[in-house]
């Protein structure tokens, strides 16, 4: 199955469940009870599963031309490219991993888990404390004296995390965000 177990297709199948199940009704003002002219979908969550798909098939196309068909199911995307992709180099199978693996806490953080950030090491001080900013989307590190040169904490991409746990499994080490 390759480094990563089927958590990235748990949490898509949890986030295209919870996509149907909570859909963006809002009421109108002074009006309860009626919905607004807005869709009534997240349509930024479909996006988001869409944009999804379609990096994993456009990896998967990259290091195999030749994969099969799509499956039918969009949790099951995960393992079509890995089962397509088996063959492929080690830094092929590092890129694809970091991929599957920040794809999985995207899904855990839109259905709001923001503690997926949580059992990360810091990659600048090394130390657990990461804690997920909403509105600068990055994980920041908690731990007073890991700042940048203007006093601020250090913060990192999901893809920086992804790569550095990914890597971590592998033996190597990431070399900057």
């Amino acid at each position: 199955m390759g480094i990563m177990d089927d958590t990235a297709a748990k949490r898509l199948a949890e986030l295209q469940q919870h996509f149907r199940e909570h859909p963006a009704l809002r009421l109108e003002d002074g009006h309860s009870g009626r919905r607004s002219s807005s869709p009534p979908l997240r349509l930024a969550t479909l996006d988001h599963i869409r944009a999804c798909v379609q990096e994993v098939t456009d990896l998967c196309r990259d290091i195999n031309p030749t994969a099969g068909p799509l499956p039918q199911r969009v949790q099951d995307v995960y393992d079509w490219c890995r089962a397509n992709t088996e063959c492929c180099e080690a830094d092929q199978r590092l890129r694809r991993e970091a991929i599957i693996y920040r794809q999985s806490m995207e899904h855990a953080i839109l259905t709001g888990d923001h503690t997926v950030v949580r059992p990360h090491r810091c990659p600048a001080c090394r130390t657990f404390g990461l804690m997920w900013v909403v509105p600068v989307r990055r994980a920041v590190c908690t731990n007073l004296y890991c700042t940048r040169k203007d006093g601020r904490p250090n913060s990192f991409t999901l893809a920086r995390l992804a790569y550095e746990c990914v890597a971590s499994w592998s033996g190597a080490r990431a070399s900057g965000d």
